[in-house]
């Protein structure tokens, strides 16, 4: 695992302090930029990889840089090759600079598709989403500085898939990770990222299996569809050769996923995962994410998914989103099937992801506790919906430091089955999620994610899923009358039964009799102070 290998975290480490210091201070301008140069790399290696493959078996295949490449706004022309980040790498740092600027991004923005058997093309999102994409790079010396780190993070990603037995692909994907945990500044309408480990505990609770479609209709970088695509290939380690499993940081099993992707499994994920988001910069990089991850035509699109423009209901299997928490939409432009009276977009998120879910689909939703817990007329309605309509089997209360140094908002996790019937609500009281609940967040031992998981899978194990400290403890049932009779509040503290310790305190003639003995003492050393003088 990458937190293992302090090499490749200086690496990246130093590789953010170069684009600080050469002028791009913006998190996210830096993470896109520094992307585009690990996609350049990666693209030239996979393709040498391919053409050596098909030397081998003899089979045909035409590479991306076989052939002429016109540049966009002249009349010249320029062979493939010389976009190879192998060759353009070689060139004095000025040249390189508007080499690439001028050439090899033109062509990266342009990519389409590998060729189906079919011969079929077509313009891929990716393709798409990059039309507007600018290579941003104030000086040659910085981007040469650039491309030997990358060239170093490369080399000891090959080096540690050797020693340490790991595929290369999946500590690509861990590298990616690290440098999208780098951005450190909330996003615009209460958008930020959400932590891995909290990722992999939904994807957990879900078990999310191959063929499915699974969705996230405000993706951002596409953390909750990658989580679900690792837990899936995973799985198929698991059924497999489950001797190949190890638990990682947070206590989950993982393999090496790369393992289970067979051409067959590739072309079925291929299809499986569909994003949105209202952020041009955040669909590139949630597309370039799954890329680096192995999904070759990732489906991560531009589009407001409350908007009047959004029309895919009942389609999805899976649903994982940690929607927008501060935003409102303007009253004209929301989508007619969303019937909830208000413009809150963490309440129009709820219902539009219980609109996409599939009937028997289940989603899991972070939410504001706002959501869970207030009295107002949207609020209790969306409650309501979720109770009659849905199978509402968990609310899993989480601290509000989880989301720091982002936000300290406090947050639950709502997991539903859309046209089940809700006859008992589960309920958890997360305390720790395996991280100091500061602003530094740093790993400690203690963690309720692996109880959570397994807690929540056995819930059904007794008549209510009670524990022997009843709603003293961690977590425990609730059933549906009573929280119609509470006017569906969601908010574990209004079911806990609380444990209040009697205190003891000393009788009043106590506690005097040692305040004047005190000053007893401090009389006697005062006087002798004086004799001292």
């Amino acid at each position: 695992m990458l937190q293992n290998n302090p090499t490749l975290k200086s690496l990246i480490d130093k590789l953010w302090q170069n684009f600080w210091e050469g002028g791009i201070a913006n998190p996210l301008t830096a993470i896109e930029q520094i992307t585009y140069l690990l996609f350049m790399k990666r693209l030239d290696d996979l393709e040498a990889k391919r053409e050596r493959d098909a030397e081998w078996t003899g089979e045909k295949y035409v590479s991306r840089f076989a052939g002429k490449f016109n540049i966009p706004g002249s009349t010249e022309s320029i062979d493939k090759n010389e976009l190879r980040w192998s060759v353009f790498k070689h060139k004095p740092a000025d040249e390189m600079l508007l080499h690439v600027q001028m050439k090899v991004f033109p062509f990266l923005k342009d990519l389409t598709p590998s060729p189906s058997p079919n011969g079929e093309g077509g313009i891929s999102p990716f393709t798409k989403h990059m039309a507007n994409a600018v290579f941003i790079m104030p000086k040659a010396s910085l981007l040469v500085s650039a491309i030997h780190i990358v060239e170093d993070i490369f080399k000891e990603i090959e080096k540690d898939a050797t020693a340490g037995g790991h595929a290369f692909q999946d500590i690509q994907g861990d590298v990616y990770e690290m440098l999208l945990s780098e951005i450190a500044t909330a996003g615009k309408n209460g958008q930020f990222r959400t932590p891995r480990h909290i990722i992999k505990l939904m994807s957990e609770l879900l078990a999310p299996q191959l063929g499915q479609r699974i969705a996230d209709p405000a993706c951002g970088t596409g953390g909750f569809l990658l989580g679900a695509y690792q837990y899936i290939l995973t799985d198929l380690v698991r059924k497999k050769d489950p001797a190949r499993l190890q638990k990682d940081e947070d206590g989950f099993e993982r393999a090496a996923i790369s393992a289970a992707l067979t051409q067959q499994v590739k072309s079925i994920l291929d299809e499986s995962f569909v994003g949105y988001d209202i952020d041009t910069t955040m669909v590139r990089l949630g597309l370039m994410n799954m890329m680096m991850h192995g999904i070759d035509e990732p489906q991560i699109d531009y589009k407001d998914t409350l908007s009047k423009s959004y029309n895919e209901d009942s389609r999805y299997d899976i649903i994982m989103a940690n929607p927008p928490f501060t935003g409102n939409i303007d009253k004209g432009d929301i989508n007619e099937g969303l019937k909830l009276p208000t413009t809150k977009t963490e309440l129009l998120f709820v219902e539009r992801i219980f609109n996409m879910l599939k009937m028997g689909g289940t989603a899991a939703v972070i939410v504001p506790s706002g959501v869970i817990q207030n009295s107002g007329k949207a609020f209790e309605a969306l409650r309501k919906m979720l109770i009659e309509k849905t199978e509402l089997k968990a609310v899993i209360a989480m601290p509000s430091g989880v989301f720091k140094p982002y936000a300290g908002v406090s947050t639950a996790i709502l997991i539903f089955t859309k046209g089940g019937e809700t006859n008992h609500v589960w309920f958890y009281g997360m305390q720790t999620d395996g991280y100091t609940l500061d602003d530094k967040r740093n790993k400690i031992a203690e963690s309720d994610l692996p109880d959570i998981v397994s807690s929540f899978k056995s819930r059904n194990s007794s008549p209510l899923g009670e524990v022997s400290e009843g709603r003293r403890g961690k977590y425990f049932m609730v059933p549906k009358k009573e929280i119609v009779e509470n006017n569906y509040d969601l908010n574990l503290s209004t079911y806990k039964e609380e444990v209040y310790e009697e205190v003891v305190y000393e009788k009043p003639e106590v506690i005097l009799g040692k305040l004047e003995n005190l000053e007893k003492d401090i009389e006697h050393a005062l006087q002798q102070l004086k004799n001292l003088l």
